[in-house]
């Protein structure tokens, strides 16, 4: 069994506020710290169910979101650094896991939501439907016909992907009540919880199938009030209008989700 795990930092029991998530300090190294602990409960939930599974986890938060002191001796990493679609993920893979994941951008009351930038990025729209990180990449990883099959993060981001695959493992690590405010669980329950739901969900992969979203694409990028799209236009985007630009394909990975 080969899986791939991705992870974000905002989806992380006791994480609420953008100052752990941005900032350089104490207060990200102690939420990239939380998030390390997830991850291995994770990990260790996956080797419950198999012990000779190759487990690879990219670290897919903008700044890095994985203290790598800690991280888990029986998973490989991709560290930050440079890289594009589909991030070393390919059919060779059984599954694909979120850790840590937040809703997309302007979801009611979700902590932390955002879509790839919080701080340029208003939306995302693939075919006509919005769509934020985890629709993206679970989609990327079905048109390698890789299941996602499982989520931890808050309880809007798991409502998202239930959206999508109703049934797809949760865990919801805490309970959204605004941008920066939410009800967590403990650290020591939320990584409970993981390990065990992610055992059932490596236990039962083959009851998920692959998340698709059929070729041709359109994909569309609106940007906040005052962000350039200058950016967009040089990599042949077409413009829509002063903050909205779109482009055409039939591969996800050319259109950097």
């Amino acid at each position: 069994m080969k899986i791939y795990i991705l992870t974000d930092l905002e989806g992380v029991a006791m994480v609420s506020r953008f100052s752990q998530t941005r900032e350089e300090g104490p207060q990200k190294q102690a939420a990239m710290r939380l998030l390390t602990q997830e991850i291995n409960a994770a990990v260790d939930g996956i080797l419950d169910a198999n012990a000779d599974a190759e487990i690879v986890v990219w670290d897919g938060h903008g700044t890095g979101g994985i203290d790598v002191l800690d991280f888990h001796p029986e998973a490989k990493l991709i560290a930050r650094g440079p890289i594009r679609p589909p991030y070393y993920l390919d059919e060779t893979y059984d599954a694909l896991f979120f850790v840590g994941q937040h809703a997309m951008a302007g979801t009611p009351n979700a902590p932390l939501s955002h879509t790839y930038s919080s701080l340029s990025i208003e939306y995302y729209k693939l075919n006509d439907e919005m769509i934020g990180e985890f629709g993206c990449r679970a989609a990327l990883a079905g048109t390698f016909d890789v299941p996602t099959v499982f989520i931890s993060g808050d309880d809007k981001a798991v409502a998202e992907a239930k959206q999508l695959i109703p049934d797809i493992y949760g865990v919801e690590t805490k309970q959204g009540l605004g941008q920066e405010l939410a009800l967590h669980l403990s650290p020591q329950r939320s990584r409970e919880l993981i390990q065990e739901t992610a055992a059932t969900a490596c236990r039962n992969i083959a009851e998920i199938p692959p998340f698709k979203i059929d070729p041709p694409y359109t994909f569309e990028v609106r940007v906040l009030e005052g962000k350039s799209i200058d950016g967009y236009l040089k990599r042949g985007a077409v413009k829509i209008d002063a903050r909205t630009v779109s482009w055409q394909s039939d591969d996800l990975c050319a259109l950097s989700i």
